[in-house]
């Protein structure tokens, strides 16, 4: 299995050069889970400066009202009650909520701690049809920056990564910002980083685009921060819409 490594300035540069490395070095491998072949490769990127400007990368195949939305989801869970109606096995937030209180505990007590470890995935994982692919998350304090460190068991890279990484820097500088510190480098661990066979032609076009160059993520300060404010309103009417149905 391949064994890849990159690091970007900003998190759309060290996606990007994921997504090169992943496209040059794979295997393609069976994935009977979901009866089809994949190109796979084991890859860590790391973002030195994850909220260093352009942070969006123009390969989020959504738009600012679902970024948004994402981003409640996991730092806020304004979707957790889908979890308490059986609708949904778990949330990213609702596994991490208890935990995040406890990491500015550990971290204010000890700001060299190597223990502000949390664990998303738990012994339900091993019998449900949709087990978590976050698996854990570490914050450390170095240089008074709060880095922080994430594995995932599986992610898809053209589809759920950047997302994924966005929301999890949004935390990183909520824990960040609750310390009083500056935003260090976010480092982004996937086991089975891959490419589903549907979305071969998807990823060939992102290779085309970043091979020719040019602007290759937006502005997130004035462009994507007003857009993200703007669909607050309609998200939580939605959120209240779902509540009140029976």
């Amino acid at each position: 299995m391949q064994e890849l490594f990159v690091k970007g300035t900003s998190l759309p540069d060290a996606y990007h050069k994921a997504l090169l490395a992943l496209h040059e070095n794979n295997d393609e491998v069976p994935c009977p889970d979901y009866n089809t072949n994949q190109k796979e490769a084991s890859m860590t990127f790391i973002a030195d400066y994850p909220l260093k400007e352009p942070i969006i990368s123009k390969f989020f195949i959504g738009d600012p009202r679902s970024l948004e939305q994402y981003r409640q989801e996991m730092l806020d869970g304004i979707l957790d009650f889908e979890v308490e109606r059986g609708n949904w096995e778990y949330t990213y937030h609702q596994r991490m909520e208890k935990q995040i209180p406890w990491i500015i505990t550990e971290l204010r007590r000890n700001p060299d701690s190597r223990r502000a470890v949390v664990v998303i995935r738990d012994e339900t994982d091993r019998d449900t049809e949709s087990p978590a692919c976050l698996q854990i998350l570490q914050f450390l304090i170095r240089k008074k920056a709060l880095h922080c460190k994430v594995v995932f068991r599986s992610n898809d890279a053209t589809k759920a990564a950047f997302m994924n990484a966005y929301a999890l820097v949004m935390l990183q500088k909520r824990i960040a910002d609750t310390l009083g510190i500056s935003v260090g480098s976010y480092t982004h661990r996937a086991h089975s980083f891959h490419v589903y066979e549907k979305d071969y032609d998807m990823f060939d076009g992102y290779i085309k685009r970043l091979k020719i160059g040019g602007e290759l993520a937006y502005y997130f300060e004035g462009d994507w921060d007003e857009q993200m404010e703007e669909a607050k309103l309609g998200i939580a009417k939605m959120v209240e819409e779902l509540r009140n149905r029976v």
